[in-house]
C-alpha cells in the first residue's frame, strides 16, 4: 500500500492537540507518546510529513489544566488526545466541537463525556481504562494474599479520578469478602496522603487498595515505601507499581496499547469519522504481577494458588 503525505497530495498539515496529565520528563510520558506516535506513523502520519502535534504537559498540576486546554483550543487542531478524567471534563467545558479521543478515563458515562459506550453521541470517545468492578478482584486478591486482613483502605484523590464510581462497586465486594471498607481520600502532596494512610495503619489487620489515579501514579514510590514502612499489604492498579517495590497488582496487560488505539480513532478522525459514531474501546486482557521480595519483607507467604496464577513473579 502507498501512502502519500499531505504535500505531495496538495493539502494542509494535519493538527492534533496533545493534553496530557504528567510532566513531559515523566518515564510514563515517554512511553506513552512513543507508542502514539509510532501507531499514527503506521497509520500513515508522520510529523515531518503530514501532521503537526501540538504538546501540552500539565505535569499532575490541576491548576495548569485549564490554561492549558484553552491554549490548545485556541490553536485550533483537528482533534486531541486527552489523558485522564478532570484533563478530558477540562476540554469538554471549553469545546463542544473539536473532536477528543481520551485515555485513561474509568467512567465516561458518569462523567457525562458519553451517553453510552456503544454510542458516544458527542465530539468525545476514547479508550476506558479500568471498570469499577475489577475493584472486586482487587479486594479477592487482597483476602488471598493476606487473610487477615479485615479492613481495606480505598486510597484516592477524588479530584483526579472517579473516587464514588470505584467506592460504590468496592462495598458490595467487601461486604461478600467480611472486609470493612475505609475510603482513604487524599489530596496531591505528600504530607496529605503520609497523614491518611499512617492513620488508617494505626488499626490493625488492614490493607490497601490503590486507586487508578493521576495522584497515586505520581506519588507512586512515597505511596509504596509508607505502605511498606506502616506493613499493610496492598494492591495496585498497574504493574509499574510492583516493579517499583509494591506487593501486587492485577491490571492491564499492556498500558501502551491504550496509545495505540487512541491513534486509530485519532486516524479515523482525521480521515472524517465522528467520534459520535465510535464506539468506545475497552480492555479484553489482565495480567496479575507480584513482588516476592516485598512479600516476605511483610511477613507474607504467598498462597501456591496465587503463585501459579500470577503473570509475572518478581524476585
Amino acid at each position: 500500500m502507498v501512502v502519500r503525505c499531505a504535500a505531495q497530495l496538495g493539502e494542509r498539515k494535519r493538527h492534533i492537540g496533545v493534553l496530557w496529565q504528567f510532566a513531559d520528563d515523566d518515564p510514563a510520558t515517554g512511553r506513552g507518546l512513543s507508542a502514539f506516535r509510532q501507531a499514527l506513523e503506521q497509520l500513515g502520519w508522520s510529523e515531518d510529513r503530514n501532521v503537526e502535534i501540538d504538546y501540552r504537559f500539565a505535569g499532575g498540576n490541576s491548576d495548569r489544566y485549564l490554561p492549558l486546554a484553552q491554549e490548545l483550543i485556541a490553536s485550533r487542531p483537528d482533534v486531541i488526545l486527552a489523558t485522564g478524567t478532570p484533563i478530558t471534563a477540562t476540554l469538554q467545558r471549553e469545546t463542544r466541537a473539536i473532536p477528543i479521543v481520551f485515555t485513561s478515563v474509568s467512567d465516561p458515562i458518569g462523567a457525562g463525556f458519553v451517553a453510552s459506550l456503544a454510542r458516544p453521541g458527542g465530539n468525545i470517545t476514547g479508550v476506558l481504562y479500568i471498570e469499577a468492578g475489577i475493584i472486586g478482584k482487587w479486594l479477592a486478591m487482597l483476602k488471598e494474599i493476606a487473610p487477615r486482613v479485615t479492613r481495606a483502605a480505598l486510597v484516592g484523590n477524588p479530584k483526579t479520578t472517579p473516587f464514588h464510581y470505584f467506592q460504590r462497586a468496592a462495598e458490595a465486594a467487601a461486604s461478600s469478602l467480611a472486609i470493612e471498607l475505609v475510603p482513604a481520600t487524599i489530596e496531591n502532596s505528600e504530607a496529605d496522603i503520609e497523614r491518611v494512610i499512617e492513620s488508617f495503619a494505626a488499626t490493625a489487620n488492614g490493607g490497601l487498595i490503590v486507586l487508578p489515579d493521576t495522584t497515586t501514579s505520581i506519588h507512586r514510590d512515597f505511596i509504596i515505601a509508607l505502605a511498606a514502612g506502616s506493613h499493610l499489604p496492598a494492591v495496585y492498579p498497574e504493574r509499574l507499581f510492583v516493579v517499583s517495590g509494591g506487593l501486587l497488582a492485577y491490571s492491564i496487560h499492556d498500558v501502551l496499547d491504550f496509545y495505540r488505539q487512541a491513534a486509530t480513532y485519532v486516524d479515523r478522525i482525521l480521515r472524517g469519522a465522528k467520534p459520535a459514531d465510535l464506539p468506545v474501546q475497552a480492555p479484553t486482557k489482565y495480567e496479575t504481577v507480584l513482588n516476592l521480595k516485598t512479600a516476605k519483607s511483610l511477613g507474607i507467604e504467598v498462597p501456591p494458588s496465587l503463585l501459579v496464577r500470577a503473570d509475572e513473579v518478581i524476585e
